[in-house]
């Protein structure tokens, strides 16, 4: 081979080699890429599961209210002035020993309190809860005060905590000379675990007993899901649901982690749900909240905003230099009224997704308080087929 040939030939593998090198360097990242862009194209298929312990309950798992009435002191005269709370005092003064009339006292460090607190399932003695403390006379304030020790009922009226402790105001009242400044509400507080749990409310879950579960958002196809994913789970008829909200399961009862296994198992579960096409409006803030599931069919969709600006000029009319003596210079008021009408088309508008729904509304450049009357209007025409709350 002579010497320009084999020259070509050199190149020519060279630049093989070197093309090869190439490929095989960006192939890391193209793999990646044609990975992730198949996930895209296969997510909006995807349905997403929810977890059993995030969409229901157990039957007589839950919270329970606790109340009381109690005194705040410390005050520094921002407390009350009437005469219930200086009832309260006595009262209080008297069980300890020191027997006073009301009618004595005069004290404005002190403040009537309503003291609630939410006792968590399950609760057991020694357990610290933080507790609400509301006045409910004329105090100004009940920051930097202490509530003294108050007994917490139940509806049953007995005593299931003590609450007691500083109170902790998230705002402040300041005023002189007639002029105040006030943030939040200094009349309420917290006092941040100062409930001490007293008494223990049983839930009994003893192996093979019937248990109940509740919906929170109740639906006749998530209450069947539901059961049908307990049923596959462990291998046997022990889940029915009985109506859109109510699971009844009959544990197993060789079931070897107990009941509390057992449960455990089951909240586990991931269910795949179906969501219903809801839309929520609040006006009074302007929001609107659209769910995934909501549907538009084809309609069109004219929208316009009527103005009407009414302006007075006030004109100063003065008398002639001759005029008759008792003249007077009178303003006169001239109206001008100005009617404006934004220029609105039809538009065309249909989405079978949400984000298609969306970008078609925004299309006509309304604000959130215009887009509640179309949505409003939507639905009375039947296009928008979607239960519409508005708070």
């Amino acid at each position: 081979m002579d010497g320009p040939a084999f020259r070509f030939h050199l190149a020519f593998l060279g630049k093989t080699i070197m093309d090869s090198r190439i490929f095989w360097v960006n192939f890391r990242f193209w793999v990646p890429a044609l990975v992730l862009w198949l996930l895209v194209l296969w997510t909006p298929g995807l349905v997403q599961a929810e977890r059993l312990k995030d969409v229901t309950s157990v039957v007589g798992v839950r919270e329970n209210q606790l109340i009381g009435y109690g005194l705040v002191v410390g005050l520094n005269g921002n407390g009350d002035k009437g005469n219930a709370t200086m009832k309260t005092i006595a009262n209080m003064l008297g069980r300890m020993g020191a027997v006073t009339d009301y009618k004595d006292l005069s004290t404005k460090n002190a403040a009537a309190v309503m003291v609630t607190a939410t006792m968590p399932p399950f609760p057991k003695p020694g357990m610290k809860i933080d507790a609400v403390v509301s006045a409910m006379g004329d105090a100004k304030s009940i920051q930097g005060g202490t509530l003294l020790l108050t007994p917490l009922k139940g509806p049953d009226q007995k005593v299931y905590a003590l609450a007691q402790g500083p109170v902790s105001v998230g705002g402040f009242s300041a005023g002189a000379s007639g002029s105040s400044v006030q943030k939040n509400h200094p009349t309420a507080g917290r006092v941040p675990n100062g409930v001490i749990i007293e008494r223990e409310i049983e839930i009994p879950l003893k192996n093979g007993e019937e248990i109940q579960m509740v919906l929170h958002s109740p639906d006749f196809t998530a209450a069947f899901q539901i059961a049908k994913a307990i049923n596959q789970k462990f291998g046997g008829e022990y889940a029915e649901a009985k109506d859109p909200s109510l699971i009844k399961i009959r544990p197993p009862e060789d079931f070897l982690g107990g009941m509390m296994g057992f449960i455990t198992q089951m909240e586990s579960l991931e269910v795949t749900l179906d969501v219903l096409a809801k839309v929520v409006i609040n006006e009074r803030t302007g929001t609107v909240v659209m769910g995934e599931k909501v549907r538009l069919s084809p309609v069109a969709i004219s929208h316009g905003n009527l103005t009407i600006e009414i302006t007075t000029e006030y004109k100063v009319s003065q008398p002639n230099p001759f005029a008759p003596v008792g003249s007077q210079t009178v303003t006169v008021p001239q109206s001008k009224v100005d009617v404006k009408e934004q220029k609105a088309a039809l538009i065309e508008v249909s989405g079978v997704t949400l984000g298609e729904v969306v970008r078609g509304l925004n299309s006509l450049g309304v604000t959130p308080r215009d887009l509640m009357a179309i949505l409003q209007a939507l639905k009375r025409s039947g296009s928008l087929k979607v239960e519409l709350e508005i708070l």
